[in-house]
């Protein structure tokens, strides 16, 4: 068990309240004046990690803090560590997250989806899920969704697709079977390391779910710049992926994006590995379940 005196962990606490405010800061100021911002609302409308929840720091399982009364009462913690029993009590999120991660590590990746998913969402719609007009209007959007083939394979966004959409995608994604579909190229994934990450908190290090948010706020840019929304207004050039100049955009930032996604995938599956690994080191109880030794 590694400790950690006050000033030591006060330190990082402060640098990752610091890293992070930058963006939830904005995000709160549009709450408070109920002003909606497509792009950079999504990572907390979306998920359902909370602004005070980002912002606290977690040194993750293993880790002791010292004269830390401010972590009395919270979830997981006791005498200032996460315990054994809260990893133990975990195990099912833990051993599907590794399922998942493993599966989509494995999968070879796809470079030509286009972000067309957004465009699917769309395909026609009475209305659109933003109020940002459509750069291309309604006839020239869904013209670009049927001069496509559509293969999506991300449940969470295929489940937004219009019916009109849904018959268009070469794949079937669905909830209970996204390790059977999910691969590292999708942006969907690639922000949804952050989901994962934040779902183990506070198992895992909040140095982790930082790195994570960051991927997934970058690739939330890309992922709406792609869409067939005109916000140039908000400063945000369209990735024009009708064209073949578009294209080859996307494809160089999703390969760029799957590039920073691998190592942070391979982080959180050791962080899993390392978690059942000392959930086994309690005693086994009636159901496989495991108890604090």
């Amino acid at each position: 068990m590694q400790e950690l005196n006050r000033a030591q962990w006060e330190s990082r606490a402060r640098a990752h309240r610091e890293r992070l405010l930058p963006y939830v800061e904005p995000h709160l100021a549009r709450r408070g004046a109920r002003v909606k911002h497509p792009v950079h609302d999504f990572l907390f409308t979306y998920y359902s990690q909370r602004p005070a929840q980002l912002l606290r720091w977690h040194p993750g399982f293993g880790v002791r803090l010292l004269d830390a009364p401010e972590y009395d009462g919270l979830k997981g913690y006791r005498d200032g560590a996460v315990t054994t029993a809260h990893a133990a009590s975990q195990r099912v999120l833990v051993e599907t997250l590794l399922r998942l991660l493993r599966a989509t590590a494995g999968r070879a990746a796809n470079f030509g989806c286009f972000g067309l998913h957004e465009w699917a969402m769309v395909y026609r719609a009475d209305q659109t899920r933003h109020d940002w007009p459509l750069r291309l209007g309604p006839a020239g959007t869904d013209t670009v969704v049927e001069s496509h083939r559509i293969r999506c394979s991300h449940f969470d966004a295929y489940r937004f697709f219009t019916p009109a959409a849904v018959g268009l995608n070469a794949l079937r994604p669905g909830r209970d079977d996204r390790a059977d579909f999910e691969q590292p190229a999708c942006l969907h994934a690639g922000m949804d390391l952050y989901k994962h990450a934040f779902r183990l908190s506070p198992l895992v290090s909040s140095d982790l779910v930082a790195d994570c948010f960051e991927l997934a706020w970058d690739i939330r840019v890309l992922d709406m710049r792609a869409a067939p929304y005109d916000l140039r207004d908000l400063g945000l050039e369209p990735v024009r992926i009708e064209t073949p100049e578009g294209k080859q955009e996307y494809a160089a930032a999703q390969r760029s994006f799957a590039d920073r996604a691998a190592p942070l995938r391979q982080r959180l599956t050791g962080e899993c590995e390392r978690l059942l690994a000392a959930a086994r080191g309690g005693s086994s109880g009636r159901n496989g379940r495991f108890t604090s030794e």
